[in-house]
This record gives structure tokens, C-alpha cells and sequence, in this order.
């Protein structure tokens, strides 16, 4: 504990430019006394101790100089083999000095390199680490009022690049989710205030009147009834689509060929009084989910070909199973969808007519189809008709997916989706 302290004081607690440093410094220290010990084993062994004078030496004279050395008052030794031991000892004494200064110089150089490794790492990692300064600036700038700033990093496509550009794309989306919130937030406030407002209008006019009758109350209670239902139906609407938006948190087997048929019993009302057909062509279509929110996205699917459609119109829905996965399609005839406009119909308070409530719906339908679509990993394929309407397909697998497939456009009558037949 006492030197992990140490090493914080003298290093700081998150230097990673002095962890680089120490990191050149420590490497180019065990290679260079690895190659060290290889050069003195090497010289070692390439220059053995002499044992006498070429040529001149018994057996066992190196013993013999040792022994005459080792015993007190070295005992006379004939002229020649003093001789001998003289240059046995000075060669060794030679030998020796050499690797000692071989030793120690080589040590000193690896000390020194050492650190001038060591300083180079310190030098080096400053512009190593120059990219991931700017990261953290922008980071520390990034705000709600900041997010349209990127880092643009230039230079070789290497991980410090790649970390730049993803932190670049990171900001993006926050960009887009922000904006996407505040757009909401806007859309829900002005979609809430349009009948509080005309509420309050129609009570003001009232109270203005001087004489009131029955007749004249009656007509203002049915108008602020149509009011509040309409900011119930608003309210019901932004609840469901939190709801989805947080994920799901029951899974029970649903049909939606059941679905489908209380959908369209719901719709059928509003379909005679328009004068549309509703061809149904429904089929088995188990899956597994939360029942509440495939009953309610089945249902928008059927309101919304119902309510944007022309009178004489038509409507088609098909259920059923395909390739381990059910599928619901709403096909319907209507007023001509542009394919620029086509994904923007999928996002909250987005209206064909525009973003105003028409009276038609609260703007909430398709985006909490798609909501629903998101939290059960499934597919959403939507297709704007040549000759007007849409065309609509949803499947959900039978288990639960670890990816996420959410297109929105292409031609909704591919991709493994079997309509029954063409639209009209």
C-alpha cells in the first residue's frame, strides 16, 4: 500500500503519458542487459584462462601454480616453472580486468540508454497522447448547447483516429436525440394546448353570453367532451409509447390473427361510414411478447388505413407464419405518399397534411408502432403505394433476438412476407 502511494505521488494517479515513459525505459532496460549477459558470455567464453606458455605446460600446472600460490611463503619452484606460474597468473590477472571493464562499461551504457529511453517515452507520449487531449476537451465542452461540435482528427486511419471519429459519431446521435427530444417536447406541448385552449375559448364565449339557455350549455358540454377526449387520446398515446420505449416487461404468447380481428371489429364502424372494404385474409400468428402493446400496435395499423383513407377505399390484412416468424399486413388505398415523407409519417406529431392537429388523430399512431416494433426486436417494412396508401409489414420472430432489424422503406412485400395475394 505504502508503494502503490509512492508510485501515485511521483507518477500521478492516472499518468499514462509517465506509464509510457516507464514502459520505454523498462523495455529497452531488459533487452539491453539480456544482450549484456549474451556479449560477456560470448567474450567469456571465446578467450578461455591460459593454463602456461604454449607448448611448455605439464599436466596439472595450472593446479600446481595454484596450490604453490595458496600454500604461506610460497615454497621455491624451479627457474622454468616459476616461469610458467608468473605468466599463468598475469595472463588470468589480464583476462579478468578485461571483463571486469567490459562489465562495468556495459552496465554504465545500459544505465545511461536507459534513460534517454526513458526521457524519449516522456517526449514520444506527449504526442502520442495529443489526440486523446483533444477527445477530452471536447468531451469536457460537449453540452446540450455544444453537441454540434466534432473533433475532425486528421492523420493516418490508426485507433487514436478511430477513437476520434467515434466519439464524433457518439456526438452525432446525441445531436439527433436531443434535437429529436426537444422537437417532441414542442410537439407534445402544442398537441396538449390545442384542446385546453379550445376548451377554454368555448367556456369564455359562453360566460360572455348574456342569456344563456339549455340548448346553448348542451352544445358547449358536447364540444369540451370532444376536447377532452382528444387530449385523453393524446395523454393514452404518449403513456403507451413510454411504455414501449422502456422496453418490455412481460413475455406471453400472442396471436395476431386474434389481434388482427378485434382490430378491424373496432374499425368496421368507422369503415362503413366511409364506405371502405376491409379484406381480411387472416391466418395463425403466434408470437411471443407483451399482448397490450401488439393488441395496440395491430390496432393503430387498422386505424390509421381506416382513418387516412378515401371514402370508397379499401383496406387488406393478412396474418400469419413465415420462416419460424409471424407477420401482420395492412395494405390501404389512400391519398399518394411521397417517399421523401415516407419515414418522417413514423416520428411523433409527423402528419401527411402537417404537424397542426387535423382532428384526424393525435400524431402518435405510427410512432408507437414503431416503438412497439423496436421493443420486440422485430421488422418494420413500410412501402408508399404508386397509385396512393401504403403498405405496412411487421414481423415478429417467435423468439427473442439478440440484434435489432428496423428498416423503414423498400418494398414491404418482400423479405420473407407472404401477403396472400396484390394489393389493390
Amino acid at each position: 500500500m505504502a508503494l502503490a502511494r509512492l508510485r501515485r505521488r511521483i507518477l500521478g494517479r492516472h499518468s499514462v503519458r509517465a506509464r509510457i515513459a516507464l514502459a520505454f525505459a523498462g523495455l529497452f532496460l531488459v533487452t539491453g542487459a539480456a544482450f549484456v549477459a549474451a556479449i560477456y558470455t560470448v567474450v567469456d567464453r571465446s578467450f578461455p584462462a591460459p593454463a602456461a606458455k604454449p607448448g611448455s605446460a605439464p599436466t596439472g600446472l595450472a593446479n600446481t601454480c595454484k596450490l604453490a600460490e595458496a600454500i604461506p611463503g610460497r615454497p621455491k619452484l624451479r627457474p622454468a616453472l616459476l616461469a610458467q606460474c608468473q605468466y599463468f597468473f598475469g595472463a588470468n590477472s589480464q583476462r579478468t580486468a578485461d571483463l571486469h571493464q567490459l562489465l562495468i562499461w556495459s552496465l554504465a551504457g545500459i544505465g545511461v540508454a536507459t534513460i534517454v529511453a526513458g526521457i524519449l517515452g516522456w517526449a514520444i507520449g506527449r504526442r502520442i497522447l495529443l489526440p486523446l487531449h483533444k477527445v477530452t476537451a471536447a468531451a469536457r465542452r460537449a453540452s446540450t448547447e455544444h453537441l454540434d461540435e466534432r473533433i475532425s482528427l486528421a492523420g493516418p486511419h490508426d485507433e487514436l483516429k478511430e477513437l476520434a471519429d467515434t466519439f464524433d459519431d457518439m456526438l452525432s446521435r446525441l445531436d439527433l436525440a436531443f434535437a429529436s427530444q426537444r422537437r417532441f417536447v414542442a410537439n407534445a406541448s402544442h398537441e396538449l394546448r390545442t384542446p385546453l385552449t379550445s376548451m377554454r375559448t368555448l367556456i369564455d364565449v359562453a360566460m360572455a353570453k348574456p342569456g344563456r339557455t339549455t340548448e346553448q350549455l348542451e352544445v358547449l358540454l358536447g364540444r369540451v367532451r370532444e376536447a377532452l377526449d382528444q387530449s385523453e387520446a393524446l395523454i393514452d398515446g404518449l403513456l403507451t409509447l413510454a411504455r414501449s420505449d422502456r422496453g418490455l416487461s412481460t413475455h406471453e404468447p400472442v396471436d395476431l390473427e386474434a389481434a388482427a380481428q378485434d382490430a378491424i371489429d373496432q374499425v368496421t364502424t368507422a369503415a362503413r361510414q366511409s364506405n371502405i372494404v376491409i379484406d381480411a385474409d387472416l391466418s395463425p400468428s403466434p408470437t411471443l411478447g407483451d399482448r397490450v402493446l401488439v393488441e395496440r400496435l395491430v390496432a393503430n395499423l387498422l386505424d390509421n388505413a381506416v382513418r387516412y383513407n378515401l371514402t370508397g377505399g379499401s383496406v387488406r390484412v393478412v396474418t400469419g407464419a413465415d420462416n419460424n416468424a409471424s407477420y401482420v399486413i395492412v395494405i390501404n388505398t389512400g391519398p399518394l405518399v411521397p417517399e421523401s415523407a415516407l419515414a418522417s409519417l413514423f416520428e411523433p406529431f409527423t402528419r401527411l397534411d402537417g404537424r397542426v392537429s387535423n382532428g384526424q388523430g393525435v400524431g402518435l399512431g405510427l410512432s408507437i408502432v414503431t416503438s412497439v416494433v423496436n421493443a420486440h426486436h422485430g421488422q418494420l417494412l413500410a412501402e408508399a403505394l404508386p397509385d396512393g396508401g401504403m403498405n405496412i409489414s411487421v414481423k415478429f420472430p417467435d423468439q427473442m433476438p439478440q440484434t435489432l432489424l428496423f428498416p423503414i422503406g423498400g418494398d414491404a412485400g418482400q423479405g420473407g412476407f407472404d401477403s396472400g395475394g396484390d394489393s389493390n
